[in-house]
């Protein structure tokens, strides 16, 4: 039996954690097994790296930045996620390959094309069955995020910065409209769940 792989993306502060803890919950209630995780740090090895990645003092070379993220993938994906859904699991997970492509393909400026296929390499393949887009304006995460003390490597980089990262997202979103569902993360929580609820009914196993 084959489960069904679903990634959260956005911007920090669009509020991933929020829905994936909300669809988790229903997914539950529909009788599905639900795994819950994340990259990078969904496994032992990667909550190594995740620490490296956004908490390390000092710079880190984007292309080394890359490989770091790419490492943490392919374990991830062949340890956690492609046992789960071998056993017919719901996966839910907080960013993926596109988050890569993103993040340090447009935002730090390497080529994209070449960071997804480093990812898609790294992960053999795998790409979701779903993947939601919680789009937010670069401001309006700031201005969610503003009562942290502390912000990781990739927060507290600039604005322009993160407007790369958003349009980023929306031009993979445009590219592969059968696997994206992009929704303004602006909307209510409740509005948000119910949009990717239709979708994700669509999708899973009767």
């Amino acid at each position: 039996m084959t489960g069904l792989f679903v990634t959260l993306e956005g911007g920090d502060g669009s509020g991933k954690s929020t829905q994936a803890e909300l669809l988790a919950a229903w997914l539950t209630e529909r009788g599905q097994t639900v795994l819950r995780t994340r990259e990078p740090g969904g496994s032992d090895l990667g909550l190594e790296l995740r620490e490296i990645v956004l908490h390390r003092r000092g710079e880190i070379d984007p292309r080394a930045e890359a490989l770091l993220y790419a490492a943490d993938r392919a374990h991830h994906i062949a340890t956690v996620v492609r046992p789960a859904l071998a056993r017919g699991e719901v996966v839910l997970q907080d960013r993926y390959l596109d988050s890569s492509v993103a993040y340090q393909g447009a935002g730090r400026t390497l080529d994209p094309a070449q960071i997804r296929d480093l990812s898609l390499w790294a992960a053999e393949g795998l790409l979701p069955g779903l993947t939601v887009l919680l789009d937010l304006d670069p401001a309006a995460a700031r201005v969610r995020l503003g009562e942290r003390t502390m912000y990781d490597r990739l927060e507290a980089e600039q604005a322009d910065f993160h407007q790369r990262v958003r349009d980023a997202y929306l031009r993979l979103a445009g590219a592969e409209p059968e696997r994206f569902l992009v929704i303004d993360a602006e909307l209510p929580a409740g509005q948000i769940t119910d949009r990717i609820r239709q979708r994700m009914a669509e999708l899973l196993p009767a």
